[in-house]
């Protein structure tokens, strides 16, 4: 069996009052793309910040390969080899999508720099399907091709778990598509995924496996198909009220 790349362990984060985590464990092979799922305010990207490191812990610990990586900085935890994008798209505006790229790749372990570092920018960016944007500044570019750039900056980190909070969020179906044919090839390339991600299409084509959170619990854990039709999941998803019976995959949530 294998031995897991990620593992929470009672994964735990408090706001004041409010506990947004609550005792998470989940365990993400490698090579596996997992789908992390709830409805707003679940706790999932509270989860991905605490995986990176831009939060602390208030209880638990995250492994990475094994090793408690936890307590450290973000900026330690991306040398691991954990990278990610975020809900709300973070480029360099004034700098052009090759600089944004060549930046990145400063952080990966063993940083390119220089020349190196800008012919590994423009590989990037054509993995994605930026190649004729190099020299554009990033605040120019279009909702979709900021996600492609952000991708790519995450990419030039070397990871091997890449977080992805949303990023297929706001596209259109052809986008979309082409969105979900980007990250299979990032999966087929032997990458680690886990996503956050409301876009059922994306879900299915994508993720074996899904762990659903409510009110920062974990509710579910399994195979997608399996997991969509949980009736817990289900109630999660639409409300006691609305809830419908055991079956029924949540499509539009």
């Amino acid at each position: 069996m294998s031995v897991p790349l990620l593992q929470l362990n009672g994964v735990t984060r408090r706001f004041g009052g409010l506990v947004a985590v609550n005792q998470l464990s989940l365990d993400v092979l490698p090579g596996e793309v997992v789908g992390l799922l709830g409805p707003n305010g679940s706790g999932k990207t509270t989860a991905m910040n605490l995986i990176s490191g831009a939060l602390p812990l208030n209880g638990g610990t995250v492994r990475l390969g094994g090793q408690v990586i936890s307590g450290l900085k973000s900026h330690q935890i991306a040398r691991l080899g954990v990278a990610r994008t975020f809900q709300l798209v973070r480029v360099l505006s004034g700098m052009t999508c090759l600089d944004n790229v060549a930046a990145g790749l400063a952080f990966r372990p063993q940083g390119l720099h220089g020349q190196a570092a800008r012919e590994r920018a423009v590989v990037l960016l054509d993995r994605v399907g930026l190649a004729d944007r190099a020299e554009l500044p990033a605040g120019d570019l279009t909702y979709i091709d900021q996600k492609r750039l952000e991708l790519a900056r995450a990419l030039a980190l070397a990871p091997r778990l890449l977080l992805l909070d949303e990023w297929l969020a706001g596209l259109n179906p052809t986008e979309l598509q082409q969105g979900i044919a980007l990250i299979r090839s990032l999966s087929h390339d032997g990458l680690t995924l886990l996503l956050v991600e409301h876009v059922m299409d994306a879900v299915h084509a994508l993720c074996t496996r899904c762990v659903v959170m409510n009110a920062g619990i974990k509710i579910a854990d399994g195979p997608t198909r399996e997991v969509l039709s949980d009736p817990h999941v289900i109630q999660a998803y639409l409300g006691e009220d609305d809830a419908q019976p055991s079956g029924v995959e949540v499509a539009h949530a």
